[in-house]
């Protein structure tokens, strides 16, 4: 937690007003799914936070009024091959140009405000080793105002399985609130489809080399139905796994730690 008490002094004394203008190339990519509900207040936040920022909106199919509500508000929109949250990103990422630098992924439920990007595009901005910086729901300095639901507990053990799997010690691994370098992701073809994609880009970051920084963040209270469950906790287990056999079998290949 020592990353995180540095950089907030760094936010604090740097990113003003004049330091935001000079931030990088921004493309915020959302993944929805029937999430009506809660659109328009996230692409209408992140609007007015973040300055008219690249929006793409990857459509899973919605069968309620999300893509004509995103379309309204003048984002880019995708329409979806397929189902899932990885594969949403996945096909977010081919329509991102080379003049984007860093990507953000956010959900489409209003759970994520959008104020804390600015603090964690300032840690890539000023940290190069830096790869991935997340958004930490469960650090005790939002502990009261934040909406720890059902899934906590889930979130947790998943998050030991990957520790001790793959080697990636991070206090919220599985948050939807994430900031990349898009040149770490240029050419890249995740293998997850679902929700385990969480789990392939804390791999994918780590096995690079990069740091992932966590800085704490408020968590609302999701708009509209909650769309995980337990056969998606699996399969993120799966995934896990998966990322732990491919590695031993690199190092048994070539002898190269990954």
């Amino acid at each position: 937690m020592l990353f995180i008490s540095r950089f907030r002094v760094v936010q604090q004394t740097l990113c003003g007003d004049v330091f935001w203008l000079i931030c990088s190339s921004l493309a915020v990519v959302v993944a929805a799914y029937n999430e009506e509900e809660g659109i328009v207040p996230t692409l209408c936040e992140l609007k007015e936070v973040l300055n008219q920022p690249n929006l793409l909106v990857v459509d899973g199919n919605s069968s309620d009024r999300t893509l004509k509500l995103a379309k309204d508000l003048g984002a880019e929109i995708v329409l979806q091959r397929g189902k899932g949250k990885g594969s949403a990103i996945s096909q977010g990422l081919d329509q991102l140009n080379g003049d984007t630098s860093y990507v953000v992924f956010t959900d489409a439920d209003f759970t994520y405000p959008a104020k804390h990007i600015k603090e964690m595009i300032c840690v890539l901005d000023l940290n190069p080793e830096v790869g991935m910086v997340l958004g930490d729901r469960f650090s005790r300095t939002y502990e009261k105002e934040s909406d720890r639901n059902q899934f906590y507990v889930g979130n947790r053990i998943l998050g030991f399985a990957q520790r001790v799997f793959n080697g990636v010690k991070l206090n919220d691994p599985y948050t939807g609130l994430r900031l990349i370098r898009f040149e770490l992701l240029k050419g890249w073809k995740p293998r997850s489809s679902g929700f385990d994609i969480e789990a392939e880009l804390n791999h994918r970051i780590d096995r690079l080399g990069y740091k992932i920084v966590e800085l704490p963040i408020k968590y609302r209270k999701r708009l509209g139905k909650k769309k995980l469950s337990f056969r998606h906790g699996l399969k993120i287990l799966r995934r896990i796994v998966i990322a732990r056999l491919t590695s031993q079998k690199h190092i048994q290949k070539t002898g190269i730690h990954v």
